[in-house]
């Protein structure tokens, strides 16, 4: 059973305002596990509850891995056949690095940026990168962090230079190299509004 925004806006955009009120409380839910377990705890079954929460009710596939060919504007996302091994090697990027790597939004720039890149969902991707990103910074410092309005709702609010950013780890990759350099700056100017705004 789903809603779809052509048959009816109102109802569509109230149940998706919905689920990401839902996804927040999971996601709440989800840092508090992940702050008492580890990193590790950070892994598939994390994502796939979130993206679920994120489209019940509006697509019907949610919480899987996406099985058909998805085009986002420009980008095409990998071969749906090679997004189950994309996804194992972006877990690994995050926990191979979580102890290397100790600037507060790099490695949430990072799962930001490979999250909308791989689309591993037929739906709800930029939500659930979103999330990740979110989750990846509280675990970064150890807590739940205070705010108003936290950084998933920032970037919703004014997405132009997150669009921006995503397009420049593009580049960089597309050119042979790793750079979220642009996307961590501004998800740290993000975060500082965050804590500002208590």
């Amino acid at each position: 059973m789903s809603v779809r925004s052509k048959d009816n806006h109102e109802l569509f955009h109230r149940v998706q305002e919905q689920n990401l009120l839902r996804q927040y409380d999971l996601l709440t839910n989800s840092i508090e596990i992940g702050i008492e377990k580890g990193i590790e705890a950070f892994d598939k079954y994390t994502l796939w509850s979130l993206n679920h929460v994120a489209v019940a009710n509006i697509a019907q596939f949610g919480g899987r891995y996406r099985e058909e060919p998805i085009y986002v504007g420009a980008h095409i996302p990998p071969h749906f056949d090679r997004v189950s091994d994309e996804m194992d090697r972006f877990f690994s990027v995050v926990h191979e690095n979580w102890t290397v790597i100790d600037h507060p939004t790099v490695l949430p720039a990072y799962a930001l940026w490979r999250l909308n890149w791989i689309h591993p969902f037929v739906e709800g991707n930029g939500r659930t990168a979103r999330a990740a990103c979110y989750y990846l910074i509280c675990m970064r410092f150890g807590a739940l962090l205070p705010g108003n309005k936290i950084v998933p709702e920032r970037i919703r609010e004014n997405r132009d230079p997150y669009y921006a950013a995503l397009q420049s780890a593009d580049r960089a990759w597309n050119d042979g190299h790793f750079d979220v350099n642009e996307l961590a700056n501004y998800l740290q100017d993000l975060l500082k509004a965050q804590l500002a705004d208590t």
